[in-house]
């Protein structure tokens, strides 16, 4: 029997090697090539927005850049989802890498959240970790944490520390 530890170990350092390719639609002044990351699991796409952005400017008009925005096969990505689960809900049977299509226009507003700063984001994780705490530990583990060791955490995740 597999020890939680290993699992632990395993869904923490766990990562999905990932293509990034940008949307046919898309104004580019020359052709635009995919891009390639092993994302983490206990991640979120927002925290790796701006590497994919970067890479995919060089090839755009700066007036045709707006919110970015992916999808998997036509379905939009929660931003507030982690990796890991959007990948097990929608794509854990399909070969690897996981092909992730990015956007800059046609926000789809009925499907997805505006993620407008990293503090939403570091706002809702924190807001995750105390509701599965709550639900595990009886709010004990994230009670008797400081601030700082809360922005630890924080901090950790977004700079991919294990």
């Amino acid at each position: 029997m597999t020890d939680d530890k290993d699992v632990l170990r395993d869904v923490w350092f766990g990562r999905i090697p990932t293509c990034f390719t940008l949307y046919q639609d898309e104004i580019t002044e020359r052709e635009a090539e995919p891009y390639y990351l092993l994302l983490p699991r206990v991640s979120y796409l927002t925290l790796v927005t701006d590497k994919v952005k970067k890479h995919f400017q060089k090839v755009m008009r700066q007036e045709d850049i707006s919110e970015i925005w992916f999808e998997y096969e036509g379905t939009p990505l929660k931003w507030h989802y982690p990796i890991g689960l959007l990948f097990d809900l929608l794509a854990s049977s399909s070969a690897l890498p996981w092909n992730i299509t990015v956007h800059f226009k046609s926000f789809p507003e009925k499907d997805l959240l505006h993620c407008p700063s990293k503090d939403v984001i570091e706002a809702h994780f924190m807001s995750c970790v105390k509701e599965a705490d709550a639900l595990k530990h009886k709010s004990q583990v994230i009670n008797e944490m400081q601030k700082k060791d809360h922005k630890q955490l924080w901090m950790g995740l977004q700079n991919d520390n294990n």
